[in-house]
């Protein structure tokens, strides 16, 4: 009877350290995407933004990103430009400025994302920006 219970144990364990690995690679890269809006939108809109707006945007833009992705993202071209275009809105709802500031910090959030995943890869820790698309 103990051999019949040692694999439903053994598969628990297994999906548990999956799930655990998949919730810190949640919060890194969460962590890494929050910081690069709120570095970008501190940058550009030239007051203290806060850390909480950077993190509801990373969220939003993710979900946003990901749900246009899934109704429009096949489609050859347009499809990854509306994707772009969706998370610069949700960047452009959240701060002031314009469209024009959204595409500013957009890109610096782009570029501080890069450098950031570009120094956990030299410390071995591979993952990906949570809020950030193409990163």
């Amino acid at each position: 009877m103990s051999g019949a219970l040692a694999g439903p144990v053994l598969q628990a364990s297994v999906e548990t350290a999956a799930v655990v690995s998949g919730v810190l690679v949640f919060l890194v890269s969460f962590l890494v995407g929050t910081v690069a809006i709120a570095l970008g939108a501190q940058v550009l809109v030239d007051r203290d933004t806060g850390f909480r707006r950077a993190a509801v945007t990373a969220l939003i833009g993710a979900l946003v990103y990901a749900l246009v992705g899934v109704f429009l993202g096949w489609i050859p071209l347009l499809g990854p430009v509306l994707m772009l275009l969706a998370w610069v809105a949700v960047i452009n709802w959240q701060y002031p400025g314009g469209w024009g500031t959204a595409l500013g910090i957009a890109f610096l959030a782009w570029l501080v994302a890069v450098l950031i995943l570009y120094g956990l890869a030299l410390l071995g820790i591979a993952t990906d920006a949570f809020g950030i698309p193409g990163v």
